[in-house]
Formats: structure tokens, sequence, C-alpha cells
């Protein structure tokens, strides 16, 4: 079934794909690669700098995203600057010299690549990438060690004063990456981390001029925009591909995004003729009703937030309603709740809660857009800070001062899971306690062993 919605998106494509292969001896996807003529294109006009991210799936699959760089390149929107999607085999030298060269095959201006900009975990795919491009050089990204220094900080559990000094330290850095900051930010490296831990963080990089020539060319500005666009291309990544199992259906979800989002017209709303704070008189029990609520919200985002706060919306707005959707009643149907923690919604301007993602953002998060379609509102220019707002220019603070990492991520997911289950299980009448902690104890036990006692 995935493979069928994937081919059904692929033949909508309106640019005829340049190269497409996919072999699969199982349900899931052995090899995958995919160009289409206008990435091609992308690429012939951009060949010089090349930069790939890796996306993990659950299944341990990875996807290569080759997307270009360099000061030649001024591609607005997520994934607007990619031009190849790959899945090899497996990440062995065989596998990825396959992958490379079919990419060369169909690209001759892979001859004209001069530099390739990698993440730092590329101690497998590095010989066979050099001996692909033997006329270019392999560099770290400057975004992708930025990524990387981040998640340390917050690994290591450091004091609160000193994790804020490294992060802001760490912030002016990216956005001037100048031989003085990158000295000022390695030293402070050498006096707050423990000395054992240090070498954890590769100090060195930040003194490798060759690096940060890659990047020091950018402005303040554009440094913000370079960095907000690979954040926000790299978490839509992760998103479509890295949370399902199916490389199927998480490549079928990639490119129904791209297509929808190459395909949006632009409808020319002002937010002045949405009427937001006035509720339609539309019945929240009727589905159309909700249906067209939902469309406003699509829309008051795509008219007042920059395209890359839009998305991330967007994403959140998703979640609210596949939660709509899960929860019902009647008769002949099952009512299903979603275990999650409970937050606060501040609605005055700008409108603020408790979760995760506004705290890092400062964007309407699925528990506003969520209050906004009990109430049949829309979003208004008001109830965002500034630097989102369509037409302005959005630092880096809330980018390079996000809080993400893998295992936060997962972290935050069990906690508040585990926090929703403990407070359910007080209110519970003893009886009922009894039953549900005897399967948690069972569930306990089959998952690590039956002999390691686990605290529940």
């Amino acid at each position: 079934m995935a493979l069928m919605v994937l081919n059904g998106v692929l033949l909508k494509d309106p640019s005829q794909p340049a190269l497409l292969q996919h072999v699969g001896k199982t349900a899931q996807l052995d090899t995958f690669s995919y160009q289409s003529c206008a990435m091609r294109e992308v690429f012939a006009h951009f060949p010089e700098v090349l930069f790939i991210h890796r996306t993990y799936n659950p299944r341990g699959k990875v996807l290569y995203t080759f997307l270009v760089d360099g000061p030649r390149v001024q591609l607005q929107g997520p994934l607007a600057r990619a031009v190849y999607f790959a899945i090899p085999a497996r990440e062995d030298a065989e596998g990825l010299a396959q992958m490379f060269q079919v990419f060369k095959a169909f690209n001759p201006a892979w001859e004209r690549v001069c530099t390739i900009l990698v993440d730092p975990h590329w101690s497998t795919p590095l010989p066979t990438l050099a001996m692909e491009f033997p006329t270019a050089e392999i560099l770290l990204s400057a975004f992708h060690v930025c990524k990387f220094l981040q998640g340390k900080f917050y690994q290591l559990f450091l004091e609160q004063p000193v994790e804020k000094l490294l992060l802001s330290s760490l912030q002016n850095t990216m956005c001037s990456a100048t031989a003085g900051n990158l000295r000022k930010l390695s030293a402070l490296l050498s006096k707050c981390i423990p000395p054992a831990r240090l070498p954890e963080l590769h100090p060195h990089w930040l003194l490798n001029d060759r690096i940060w020539l890659a990047h020091r060319w950018r402005s303040r500005a554009e440094s913000g925009r370079y960095f907000q666009s690979l954040e926000v291309t790299t978490r839509l990544l992760s998103r479509c591909f890295g949370t399902v199992a199916s490389e199927k259906q998480g490549l079928a979800s990639l490119f129904q995004y791209m297509q929808n989002s190459g395909s949006k017209a632009d409808l020319g709303i002002s937010p002045s003729a949405q009427n937001s704070c006035t509720p339609t008189d539309a019945s929240p029990q009727n589905p159309k009703a909700e249906q067209v609520v939902e469309a406003r919200i699509q829309l008051s985002l795509d008219a007042i937030c920059v395209g890359p706060a839009a998305q991330l919306c967007l994403g959140e707005l998703a979640v609210v309603q596949k939660s709509m959707h899960l929860i019902s009643s009647g008769s002949e149907k099952i009512s299903i709740q979603i275990l999650e923690d409970t937050h606060k919604v501040q609605p005055h301007p700008p409108a603020s809660c408790s979760c995760y993602f506004n705290q890092t953002f400062h964007l309407p998060c699925r528990h506003i857009l969520a209050m906004l379609s009990a109430r049949h509102q829309v979003l208004q220019p008001h109830m965002l800070p500034a630097q989102w707002t369509a037409g302005c220019a959005t630092g880096l603070d809330s980018i390079v001062g996000s809080r993400w990492s893998e295992a936060l991520d997962k972290h935050l997911a069990v906690t508040l899971l585990t926090e929703e289950v403990g407070r359910l299980l007080q209110h519970c009448s003893k009886e009922e306690f009894e039953l549900r902690y005897s399967t948690l104890r069972e569930l306990a036990d089959s998952w690590i062993g039956p002999y390691e006692q686990v605290q529940l």
C-alpha cells in the first residue's frame, strides 16, 4: 500500500523524475534514488557546494538528502535547495559507492563540485565520498557543528548559568564566525567543561579555519535565515522519514509535502480579511464547519507568518487534526484519548503555552491552535512575536537557542507519558489500581526481563 501511495505521489509530480529507482525484496524498500528534472536543473546551476544531510528511521535505514549551498544560492523555502534523495542498500563502502555513482551518472555537473559539507559523524561514508569526488574538499558544516555542540551542552547536564553562558557564546559565534569569536568559544569550553569530558566536544573544530571560511561570508541576518532554513528542513525530514519504520510510507509523506508546497498558489489573503476574533455561526459538532475553521487557520498562518514559521505551525496543526479524528464517541465507536501532559495556554497577545514547542520557538503550538479551533478563531499578527511575522527578518536566537536534541526529545516524551500515567493511577480506586499496576508490572517484566525488578 505504501509503495502504491509513493508511486501515486511521484506520478503526479509535474516535472517527471530524471532518475527514480526502488527495489523491494520485502515489504520494505531496499534502495531508492530520486531526482526530478527541476532538482537536476537546480544542481546544474549551483554545483559548487553540496550540503549532505542524513536522516535515520527506526529501522536504521538512512535517507541521504543532497542540498546545494554557497553564496550564489538564494532559494527560499524548506527543501527548495534539495537536489537528490537516496536510500543506499547498506551504509558500507559498496552501497555508498553505488549511491554516489548513480548521482554522478545523471548529473554531469558533479565534476564542478568544489566543497561538500557533512555532519560530524561521517566516519564510514567519508573515504567513499572522497574517492567518488576526488577534486572536492570535504568539510564539516557549520550547521551540524553547531547542533552537535548544542546537543552536547544539554547531555552534560551543566549548571543552568554555565549552560546559558555556553549557548549565548555559541549563538554569537554562529552569527559572526570570526577567528576571535571562535577562539573565545574554544577557551570557554576549556574553562566550563570538565577536562575528562572536553574531548567529546572536539574543541579543535572551532580552530579549524577551513570549516568556518565556508560560512563566514554570511552577514548576521543571512546567518539567521540560513540556520533557520536548515533547522526547518532537517526537522521536516525527521518528521516525514525519521519517525516511521516503513521507508515507503516516510518517502510518500515527504514527497506529498513537496508536491503540496510546490504547487501552492499565492491566495493573496490579507490578515485583515480574516475577522479572526469573531466566532463563526458554525456548530462545533459539524465536521464541515471544523474543516472550514482548520482551513481558515491554515490560511491565516500562510498570510501572517514567514515561510519556515508557517511550516512548523502547520506541523503542529496536523497533530491537532489527527487528534480530533481520534477522539470520538458513540455506541458503535471506541473513544480514544491521547495521553499528554497538561499545559497552560495564555491567550492574551502574544499567545504563549507552557509546552516544549512554544517555549523553544515562541510560535503557536498544537495547544494554542486547538484553542483557536475550538473558539472558531484564526491567528492574528499580535498573537506571535514580531520576528516571526511575514516581512520581518528572523534572528538566530530561536534557532541556536533551541533545546532540541534526539535524546532530549525521547526523554521529554517518556517523562510526559509517565507523569500522566502516574496521575491517573493516583486518582483511581484500590481495585482499579491493583489491576492497572499488575498490567504495568507484566509489561515491564516482559520488556526488561523477569529477573530485574523495575521501579514503577
